[in-house]
């Protein structure tokens, strides 16, 4: 039986720190797109695409990225299905 991927949604500390990210003019154009992402699924049951969950890891490699853009993206990669093995 295959199984139903797990529905996670953004909670809201991570999207108010999506949300000051997103405000922050130095923010990078990943950790914005991280933080997009993560704010979309506050309350639907959406999965974080390919293309935000790479800017999401991007942003979580990144050592001058503020914590609330790593909380963000940390968020959307939580919401990313696990890749097959």
């Amino acid at each position: 039986m295959a199984k139903k991927p797990k529905s996670e949604t953004t909670g809201k500390r991570a999207a108010s720190s999506a949300a000051k990210t997103l405000r922050n003019p130095k923010a990078s154009k990943a950790a914005k797109s991280a933080a997009g992402s993560a704010l979309t699924q506050v309350r639907s049951k959406e999965i974080t695409s390919k293309k935000a969950a790479s800017a999401a890891a991007k942003t979580l490699r990144n050592p001058n990225a503020s914590k609330a853009a790593k909380s963000a993206a940390g968020s959307a990669l939580t919401q990313r299905p696990n890749r097959k093995k």
